[in-house]
């Protein structure tokens, strides 16, 4: 039997970075999760990954958690050959277009792990390891009783913020106004967090989900936060 976890890593459980989603898998990418996953695939294991092993150098880590079909990780990866990029899927075609992707583009700074980004985070990331973390168009519960498996959540937040290293940036972006509200009103609230400018982050290519959203006539929010340089984590924190 394990240990008893404290409240905040059992409240921390309750949330999940995903929703089971169902999909066809195609065969071609069915083969790239057979036949490519031994090249960038990483399982879920004991103890924390040591990044500059996992990749080989020491160069600044973006992790993308809900990555979709990977065309948005992909693309930054062969743009930004100086950074390395971590994805964090749990839907298998995408995992498999991203596969296929990374394998065509000859990319050597992706890694995939097909697993909850809540545990991920929790048992694999160290903290301070990451330098910068993504998360774009997660769902967002647009009922009111399903606000609570909103993934934005105070637990949440702050475990990211333990990951990042000081000054590193963390950037969400939505295209429903309610959700971009209760975000702003989350990540203001951490300390280990500061507000920055969104539009002087480096442009990004729009997502399929944006590309849906926009179509429809929404309004595409991206936020901005930094590590706070002068707030410590809390020895007792996650």
């Amino acid at each position: 039997m394990g240990s008893p976890r404290s409240g905040t890593e059992a409240r921390l459980r309750t949330v999940r970075s995903f929703v089971t989603r169902a999909g066809r898998l195609t065969g071609a990418q069915q083969r790239a999760l057979i036949e490519l996953w031994p090249r960038f695939g990483i399982d879920l294991g004991a103890g924390r990954l040591d990044l500059a092993v996992l990749f080989g150098n020491g160069r600044p880590c973006t992790m993308e958690i809900g990555f979709g079909n990977g065309e948005h990780l992909a693309g930054r990866a062969q743009a930004e050959p100086e950074r390395n990029f971590l994805g964090v899927e749990v839907y298998r075609p995408g995992i498999g277009s991203l596969l296929r992707a990374a394998a065509a583009a000859e990319l050597r700074n992706v890694r995939v792990i097909a697993h909850d980004a809540v545990e991920v985070l929790g048992e694999q990331i160290a903290p301070d390891a990451l330098d910068e973390v993504e998360i774009l168009f997660p769902d967002p519960w647009p009922k009111k009783r399903h606000h609570k498996r909103r993934l934005i959540q105070a637990e949440f937040v702050r475990l990211v913020a333990t990951r990042l290293a000081e000054g590193g940036r963390f950037r969400l972006a939505t295209d429903w106004e309610p959700y971009a509200e209760q975000m702003r009103l989350v990540l203001d609230a951490c300390p280990l967090l500061e507000r920055g400018e969104a539009a002087g982050v480096t442009s990004r290519a729009p997502t399929r989900f944006e590309r849906r959203g926009t179509g429809l006539g929404l309004t595409v929010h991206d936020l901005l936060y930094l590590r706070s340089l002068t707030h410590r984590i809390s020895t007792t924190g996650p």
